[in-house]
């Protein structure tokens, strides 16, 4: 007979889940903190639920957490009116959850969106606390934070997400032993994209395909963006509404694999494939951006604050007239997407060993779209090796 922790496709140890909590906790100690409040709908960029719990948030349902200074997590999720289930000494030593509560609210019915802040307002008060740290306010819904909010007033409230992003972007060895893993499932993907995309697929059947592989290879969610054209127009990444053009001989295609894998952890690798001869000019711009990322990881040091790391790569970039970083192409990864820190000017955080970086610089105008995409682990002297071993290259599909 199988048992419920059979059921789960990627955890971290008890272990780690420890070693998270008394971080924390030990900063909510030191400032007075007794409880701190998260919610997700998202595990795109909504890690903050998994890396407390090992349980995402997914498809626009809130998951709300209560996370005492002392004793164990309330978890509040969709179910019936009133739920209420304490759980096994197994469950909480597997997630830290003592305490299940259940409220049929949803964002898209309005008059339900305080239920699950009256269940976090009630846990709060059972707890005692009086001082509360929001965590990832941004990502909560805004009914969720107003009705906490007013429930609060009593309270003092304070935001508590700098702290806890900067004990998440440092990533323990069981973290990054893991990232390692979901890298290398998206070089099979990009592998097996390679043998199969041909001339009359859609964009979309490239990227289902993708999609298909990686979850044989144990992820759980993810995007995969993805384009073609012909030559002289800009193969972007487009979402999955977009992906309806086929594909023709003398095409590029592009396409972004942002899944997850081992531990709920993602990565992402880009590549771009021409169906045929690769044109010297976009030879020649790939050449260049990948010049741009070697030069952006040459600064990526510990120690190096994210604002002058981002100054120092856009002179570069205009030196070379190539276009100014005026969005995001380096930032860390994890449990988000996008986590910080991200290299850019309103950053106030600085690069540490041990944390998880993509580095993407592109090229964007109307004759193409050019990328290369990889992730790395800052080590003592800088970055580490490149965790994908896909060659960084156009591919040349012959056909």
């Amino acid at each position: 007979m199988q048992t419920s922790s059979s059921r789960v496709v990627n955890s971290v140890s008890a272990e780690e889940l420890q070693r998270r909590w008394a971080a924390v906790r030990a900063v909510m100690l030191k400032r007075g903190i007794d409880a701190l409040v998260v919610q997700n709908s998202s595990d795109w960029v909504g890690g903050y639920i998994r890396w407390f719990t090992n349980q995402p948030a997914t498809n626009g349902y809130p998951s709300s957490v209560v996370f005492p200074l002392e004793g164990g997590i309330s978890f509040i999720e969709q179910g019936p009116f009133g739920g209420l289930r304490q759980s096994s000494p197994a469950e909480a030593a597997a997630s830290g959850i003592a305490r299940r509560l259940t409220t049929p609210s949803y964002p898209s019915v309005v008059y339900s969106g305080g239920y699950d802040a009256d269940i976090a307002a009630a846990e709060l008060a059972r707890l005692g606390a009086k001082r509360v740290g929001f965590v990832a306010p941004a990502s909560m819904y805004h009914s969720f934070g107003r009705h906490l909010s007013e429930h609060l007033r009593g309270s003092e409230l304070v935001d508590a997400t700098d702290f806890v992003d900067r004990i998440k972007a440092v990533k323990s060895a069981e973290e990054r032993a893991m990232i390692r893993q979901v890298a290398a499932m998206q070089d099979e993907v990009m592998l097996r994209v390679k043998e199969h995309i041909r001339p009359g697929q859609r964009d979309f059947e490239i990227a289902a395909f993708a999609q298909y592989v990686g979850q044989l290879l144990g992820s759980e969610q993810g995007i995969f963006l993805c384009s073609s054209a012909p030559w002289g127009q800009a193969a972007s990444f487009r979402p999955r509404s977009l992906q309806g053009r086929t594909l023709e001989r003398g095409d590029i295609y592009s396409l972004l694999v942002e899944n997850n894998g081992a531990g709920g952890y993602y990565t992402e690798l880009s590549r771009i494939f021409v169906l045929g001869a690769a044109p010297q000019e976009l030879l020649e711009a790939h050449a260049a951006v990948i010049d741009a990322q070697r030069f952006a990881l040459s600064l990526l040091k510990p120690g190096a604050y994210a604002k002058d790391i981002f100054a120092q790569h856009n002179a570069y970039l205009r030196e070379r007239h190539l276009p100014q970083e005026r969005r995001l192409s380096v930032h860390g990864m994890g449990y988000d997407m996008v986590e910080r820190p991200l290299i850019r000017n309103d950053e106030d955080m600085m690069i540490e060993e041990n944390m998880a970086i993509v580095c993407h610089p592109g090229i964007l105008n109307a004759r193409m779209f050019v990328h290369n995409t990889d992730v790395y682990l800052i080590e003592a002297t800088g970055p580490s090796e490149c965790l994908h071993s896909t060659p960084k290259q156009i591919f040349e599909i012959p056909v």
